[in-house]
């Protein structure tokens, strides 16, 4: 690189040949004294070493040498200025290379290093050279480091030391050295060429602004250093760090053209810090709607707060996090916080804990345990002066007051300090736990947060946790969830995979491993399409526990294609406050379809579907569950659902428009149809004919119509005629009511095939 050629600059003095006007005995400064004008100096010509040359008695302590020209000083260009110096008589001086330096207002720009090094002349003729270089870096070899402000110097020398001595100095010379440094044309501009330290301590935000601006498409270079800046910088163009910056937490170094983990871990030397300064970066317009890890690795030692990482709390705009994993580091900064206090608790405020003691003591995010309070109950928010809890979900049967725990897990990424959070989504992202974290803590507000091809490894307690309503339109697809607890009991586990508060979760084609439950969904309008969860154990004849629970009655939700291994559905209503059945919708709106479910070395009473009404009053309305394969191994279950009436039992007599059809039974101790087809053989004649249904309705349930009766055979009176009357049917017989008579006109035998609903199908 060399300006004066590829700029067209003109660096080079005139020859003293040319006359002493263009020559200061000063600062070189308009108005100062030239030498034209001093009796002690003259140009000299055909000196037998110098064509021409000045000829000077120095007659001042520091007799100064400048050229008045103004010599430009640009940010990457070096300039060597260069002197040739002979003693011709008198006593002998000493000689550097100096100079003045101005800033855009022709103002001195002081505190700057002025001179080069001085050397002492001892022979009369010897010709000594020196020579020094300018420039804006504080690059090795630079002696005199002229950074903005300063735009332009007068050059020259400087005589020191005794008077009364002659000396010649030959033509000065300034000539552009930047290939020194610069040895072949680069594609990149150096931060220290625009004045930047790299001390950690001076603060070198111009100079990283100021490359920035001059790099027009090439590269940057942040060489070895520490470089403090003060305030937000961005760089447009590619950015290399071989050095590293600080800055203040609350401004952002912002990468546009490489906007990933890896240059941020250069940049900060910290892979956790470029990670929060990434995510810091992704919502400061950084030209990109994703930060890629570049399948880096992390260690994490505590918990990252999110919405403290990104500066912000309410963010709506679509933004990815991708590629890389974060391994947790087991340490103290994962340990739950646990918090008892008590509280009291009224239904007609069914999501508020009042008179909560010390309430500025609990933490928002953590799971409430008490009587009455159901599965997956979180603090959404605390009013520590009103002394109130607000809640994720009521509680179906807490007294009016009582001691609570509240368990705070610490998660890798936490979400809770955001407001309101939408549109963010996790790729290919792995979160190895290692038994000592939790995963993620969603934001209390906001929808469609996205985990895509995610690992969640070894999480202690929660994988995915929902505090409120952030999983709104939650969607998990092709992740995979493994508990820590893999060679626990299943009915000795406590890690769950996910849970949710709010309507319309997406879980598509993910696989679950051994959680003590898989997934708790509250709401309505939830996909859970092709995913794989199993919660077995090595126990024997062993109790199983739920993988799916529901905990609103009315989900409207669809179980499609999914492998449902060694668990099953629980459906309730335990997040009900009034769990009695009133004016709202009871259970329904659900389909099961097209599942595989199995279970191996299972205890008998085992089965896949179970209802658990936590009030009373409740029924079965607009039930699907079509087209399964269930299967047990090593064991035979009773059958494949049932009613859990430990708390309350199914209104038996309201049920509507249920279908359990089509599905196929190995193993199973009884098969479960709706409705049901069944052959009634009548041995002996008589007017009476009882079938008993029960055995084969779903969920306990009576025979309340019988909608069809079709005779096989000839149905005969005791002559061995055949009778052509038919019967009538009364349905709703016996203790339980899922018997069905027929009532013929005469007593007679034969075989029937009797069509038996367990519902009203209107």
């Amino acid at each position: 690189m060399n300006k004066a050629i590829t700029d067209g600059l003109v660096l080079m003095p005139p020859a003293f040949s040319d006359g002493l006007s263009a020559w200061s005995s000063e600062d070189g400064t308009p108005g100062s004294v030239t030498y034209d004008a001093v009796a002690t100096a003259a140009a000299v010509s055909g000196d037998v070493d110098f064509a021409g040359c000045l000829e000077l008695l120095k007659t001042e302590s520091v007799q100064r040498v400048r050229y008045t020209g103004e010599t430009p000083i640009l940010p990457g260009c070096y300039l060597r200025v260069t002197a040739r110096v002979k003693a011709v008589s008198g006593a002998f001086p000493s000689v550097r290379i100096a100079g003045w330096a101005g800033d855009a207002g022709n103002v001195a720009v002081t505190g700057l290093v002025m001179q080069g090094a001085s050397v002492t002349l001892d022979t009369y003729g010897e010709v000594v050279e020196v020579s020094a270089i300018v420039g804006a870096g504080a690059r090795t070899g630079v002696d005199m480091q002229w950074a903005p402000p300063v735009v332009y110097g007068h050059f020259g020398l400087d005589l020191s030391g005794p008077t009364g001595g002659v000396v010649r100095i030959d033509d000065i010379r300034i000539e552009d050295v930047t290939s020194v440094f610069h040895r072949v044309m680069m594609d990149w501009v150096d931060v220290r060429d625009y004045g930047a330290v790299g001390d950690g301590l001076t603060d070198d935000t111009g100079a990283f602004v100021a490359a920035n601006l001059a790099a027009a498409g090439r590269g940057i270079l942040v060489p070895e250093g520490v470089y403090a800046l003060s305030d937000t910088v961005t760089f447009e163009y590619p950015a290399r760090f071989v050095g590293q910056v600080t800055l203040p937490v609350d401004k952002r170094l912002i990468l546009r053209r490489n906007f990933d983990l890896p240059s941020y871990a250069a940049a900060f030397g910290d892979e956790v810090e470029a990670f929060r300064r990434g995510l810091q970066a992704l919502v400061a317009f950084a030209d990109h709607e994703s930060f890629d890890l570049g399948g880096r690795r992390i260690e994490v030692a505590a918990p990252i707060d999110v919405a403290d990482a990104m500066g912000v709390d309410t963010w709506e705009i679509r933004r990815v996090v991708r590629n890389g994993q974060l391994n947790v580091v087991p340490g103290p900064a994962w340990d739950s916080e646990v918090v008892t206090s008590t509280a009291s608790y009224d239904t007609a405020q069914p999501l508020v804990l009042s008179n909560v003691a010390n309430a500025a003591n609990v933490p928002v995010g953590a799971l409430v345990e008490g009587t009455g309070v159901g599965r997956e109950v979180y603090v959404t928010a605390v009013n520590a002066g009103a002394g109130t809890i607000t809640l994720s979900q009521p509680l179906h049967g807490a007294p009016a007051s009582q001691t609570y725990t509240f368990r705070r897990f610490r998660y890798v990424l936490d979400f809770s300090g955001f407001a309101k959070l939408s549109k963010f989504t996790l790729t290919d992202i792995e979160l190895h736990c290692e038994g000592v974290a939790s995963g993620i803590l969603l934001a209390p507000a906001g929808e469609t947060f996205h985990l895509k091809d995610c690992f969640i490894t070894k999480p202690k307690d929660r994988g995915v946790t929902s505090h409120g309503l952030g999983c709104q339109d939650l969607q998990i697809d092709r992740c995979h969830f493994t508990s820590d607890e893999q060679a626990v009991a299943a009915t000795e586990r406590v890690s769950l995979a996910l849970n949710v508060n709010a309507n319309d979760v997406k879980l598509r084609d993910n696989r679950f491993q051994r959680f003590g439950t898989t997934m708790v969904l509250f709401g309505n309008g939830h996909l859970i399409v092709g995913n794989h969860w199993f919660q077995g154990d090595n126990v024997v004849d062993g109790p199983r526990t739920a993988g799916l629970v529901f905990t609103y009655p009315n989900v409207k939700s669809v179980i499609t294609g999914n492998y449902i291994d060694n668990c099953f559905i629980e459906w309730t209503n335990e997040h009900d406050a009034q769990p009695d059945f009133g004016s709202e919708f009871t259970f329904g709106g659900l389909t099961v379809t097209g599942n595989i479910f199995t279970v191996n070395d299972a205890a008998s009473h085992f089965a896949w579907i179970v209802v658990k009404p936590y009030g009373a009053g409740h029924y079965l309305q607009g039930v699907s569950v079509t087209g399964n394969a269930f299967k047990s191994l090593n064991g035979t279950t009773d059958r494949v659902e049932k009613v859990d009436a430990s708390i309350a039992g199914l209104a038996y007599g309201s049920v509507r428009k249920v279908v359990f059809d089509g599905n196929t039974f190995n193993g199973i101790g009884q098969v479960t149809q709706n409705p049901a087809t069944l052959q009634l053989d009548q041995v002996s004649e008589a007017t009476v004919w009882t079938l008993d249904a029960g055995p084969w309705l779903p969920f306990g349930g009576r025979a309340r119509e019988v909608v069809g009766i079709v005779a096989e055979g000839a149905v005969t009176n005791g002559t061995g005629t055949a009778s052509f009357a038919a019967p009538y049917a009364t349905p709703e017989i016996g203790a339980a009511k899922d018997q069905v008579t027929l009532t013929w006109p005469e007593a007679v035998k034969g075989r029937v095939q009797v069509t038996v609903r367990v519902d009203k199908p209107v």
